[in-house]
């Protein structure tokens, strides 16, 4: 059976619309809009008008390229907003086969046993480690005998006011929410393998005005929190050292930046041509200056995630280690950048995953909660929870998720088969690259040692 879902990503840059049509666990994008951010400033909504009309305009876009009018839709919720804490719950079982019921009545008292304030909701009860009487580490105990069932559960809560915000925000566009998600989550369902979940690992999402950090563990999300600094703080950091303006500093950083230039030599670099703030005059500003102005922020920004993911004290459950993503893993050496700050773990920059009908806008770091709200509301998401509206969400069957993997293999080695691939063009290719290819790697490698030795 085909389900059309629609999901709203707010963010402090763009709100994303993307609608979607899902069977049997898969889905197929049919539908994208973008629209600049309105009324939103460092994830917190601050004129509901404005950003109720870039959300409406996202929507119609959407809408436009779909031809469907789906009003019901899963909308992401900044981690600013976000509060989190551990709780657990016991409830005795019949000492049958333990059930839905039984697994919905121990994440409801682990809940209450939170004790959350009033001003607060929950949005996400998280199950990250059960037991079955003396039982540890249980993944999923549906089915299984025991006459006690506990459950160690990570719950997501919001400011009420927040909440109800959101959600007028949502509807003057005219739409109904269907779940509210925290972004970092959704994020994380789009960047994460299987194999690192099941290791550990932390995922940071970097956008325009927050870094929101997750730490997987067990079962599900078992920490979550937000920096409130992105990438639009390297474009006024620009705009102040350069005097020019913000556009002018956001074309900068987005053309010309390269983290690596803070390694170069000034007369290797061409320098360039930048508007004064009014735009009456020219300056020239030098890579490398642009580069140094770009590394101080970033070195203060990452040395704060470090501390965040040490003061978590999880460290030694992320055995997968580091997973980035965000618009600011476009720019360019930041891969360097990212592994000699972070020395001591693996580390990687991530992609949303690939689904069918994904245009090559959707294919950004940047749209990977977008995509997390699509899978999301496809069953990618832990074995259960309690979503915003305090609903048991059950993960599909083990059977069907090795039917559908077998599905898109089956369809990868068809494709594989179909393509005609050209090895000796590809050896041309490659070739004619393998000089500037060097020179990148030596000056990558030294420019991580160099970054290395200041963490």
């Amino acid at each position: 059976m085909k389900q059309t879902i629609m999901a709203i990503d707010i963010g402090s840059i763009n709100v994303s619309c993307v609608i979607a049509e899902v069977e049997d666990g898969i889905p197929r994008v049919i539908g994208v809009g973008f629209s600049p951010s309105q009324g939103i400033r460092k994830g917190v909504i601050t004129t509901i008008d404005y950003a109720a009309r870039s959300v409406k305009t996202a929507i119609m876009d959407a809408r436009r390229m779909s031809g469907s009018d789906i009003n019901r839709a899963i909308v992401s919720i900044s981690g600013v907003y976000a509060k989190s804490r551990n709780s657990s719950g016991t409830v005795s079982t019949s000492g049958n086969e333990i059930g839905e019921k039984d697994i919905y009545r121990v994440i409801q008292g682990a809940l209450h046993n939170a004790n959350i304030p009033s001003e607060y909701e929950a949005i996400h009860v998280l199950p990250y480690q059960f037991m079955v009487d003396d039982q540890d580490f249980v993944d999923d105990p549906k089915g299984m005998s025991g006459s006690r069932l506990r459950a160690m559960v990570h719950i997501v809560t919001a400011p009420k006011t927040a909440l109800e915000n959101l959600r007028r925000v949502v509807k003057s566009a005219g739409i109904e929410i269907e779940s509210i998600v925290l972004s970092s989550y959704a994020s994380s369902i789009a960047v994460l393998g299987q194999d690192e979940k099941e290791l550990g690992v932390a995922c940071i999402d970097i956008g325009g005005d927050t870094c929101d950090v997750m730490i997987h563990s067990g079962n599900s999300m078992c920490y979550n929190g937000t920096l409130p600094v992105g990438s639009n703080h390297i474009t006024k950091d620009i705009a102040h050292a350069c005097n020019t303006s913000p556009a002018s500093a956001e074309e900068l950083k987005i053309k010309h930046a390269n983290i690596a230039d803070f390694f170069n030599k000034e007369e290797n670099l061409q320098a360039l041509e930048v508007s004064t703030i009014g735009g009456e005059k020219k300056q020239t500003v030098s890579r490398s200056f642009l580069a140094k102005v770009i590394y101080a922020r970033l070195r203060e920004t990452f040395g704060l995630l470090y501390g965040m993911l040490d003061r978590s004290e999880l460290r030694s459950q992320m055995g997968a280690g580091i997973v980035f993503t965000g618009g600011l893993m476009k720019m360019k050496g930041i891969n360097d950048f990212v592994e000699a700050c972070f020395k001591d773990s693996p580390t990687r920059i991530a992609m949303p995953k690939e689904i069918e009908g994904m245009s090559e806008d959707l294919k950004d770091p940047a749209c990977s909660t977008a995509i997390g709200l699509i899978l999301y509301g496809a069953g990618n998401f832990t074995n259960y929870e309690m979503d915003s509206e305090k609903r048991l969400k059950t993960q599909r069957s083990k059977l069907l998720q090795e039917e559908v993997r077998e599905t898109e293999f089956e369809t990868s080695a068809t494709r594989m088969k179909s393509e005609k691939i050209d090895l000796f063009q590809d050896e041309i290719m490659q070739g004619s690259d393998l000089d500037t290819q060097k020179t990148q790697e030596s000056l990558g490698s030294r420019f991580k040692n160099f970054v290395g030795k200041l963490f």
